[in-house]
């Protein structure tokens, strides 16, 4: 609850009269994987976004999971959760925290806390921007198997660099390029994640949307796979 509490510091504290600014989506699809886990499944994701004139807090829960013959062959719970606090229409403060739960990945879970600075360096209307941001923090991972020492911690100081590109294609389609990087400060272990994703809006709140992700860790656990892919098809219902 603490870390709730310092990731989502409520807009209501800011005294803001705009404190009803809230978005979402609900996505649910089909997602075909590859890596760790060689499989065709369900997936899901809920996302939410609260922006007033100084806070925007965004959060997004994804899942997938299958199942063949009464064995469990995909299973993966993800949460991020961020708040910037901007300090004018371009540049902003995060705090960003993040976990991931996945059966097949060598990992029991994989956690990180991080902060810095970003900045909006460019933006066309309100659907067509690039943020770039970058910051440092700490990640604790749980391996499922011991390392050569015998213990199962993998944690360490990281550093981060991120960016999110948007390019609205038409009034009812849009592009979206995400891509960061996460760096330990003592071993260089490095994590890598890309998502490449189009929506095109079918009819009201209802959109159709096809995303290709890409997962990369340099140093992987022992008998895991170095890289993930996923492609998904979904439909996805904003609110």
């Amino acid at each position: 609850m603490a870390c709730l509490a310092l990731i989502f510091p409520l807009a209501a504290q800011a005294q803001d009269s705009d404190s009803r600014n809230w978005e979402g989506e609900a996505e649910l699809g089909v997602l075909a994987s590859t890596g760790n886990t060689e499989e065709t499944n369900i997936n899901g994701r809920v996302g939410l976004k609260h922006e007033v004139a100084r806070w925007r807090n965004t959060g997004e829960f994804r899942s997938a999971f299958s199942e063949t013959e009464d064995v469990t062959t995909t299973e993966k719970y993800r949460l991020e959760l961020e708040s910037d606090y901007k300090f004018d229409e371009q540049q902003y403060w995060f705090v960003r925290l993040f976990h991931e739960e996945d059966r097949f990945s060598g990992y029991d879970f994989q956690s990180s806390l991080t902060t810095g600075y970003g900045n909006r360096v460019w933006q066309v209307g309100e659907r067509s921007f690039l943020d770039l941001s970058a910051g440092a923090g700490y990640r604790f991972n749980k391996l499922e198997e011991p390392n050569a020492d015998g213990t199962r911690d993998d944690d360490e100081a990281i550093g981060r660099i991120a960016g999110r590109y948007d390019q609205a294609l038409s009034e009812n389609a849009l592009f979206r390029q995400t891509l960061s990087v996460e760096m330990g400060l003592d071993d260089n272990e490095t994590t890598t994640e890309s998502e490449t994703s189009i929506q095109a809006n079918i009819v009201g709140g209802i959109s159709m949307k096809a995303a290709y992700r890409v997962q990369h860790l340099s140093d992987p656990p022992v008998g895991s796979e170095d890289t993930d892919t996923e492609l998904s098809v979904s439909l996805l219902y904003g609110f």
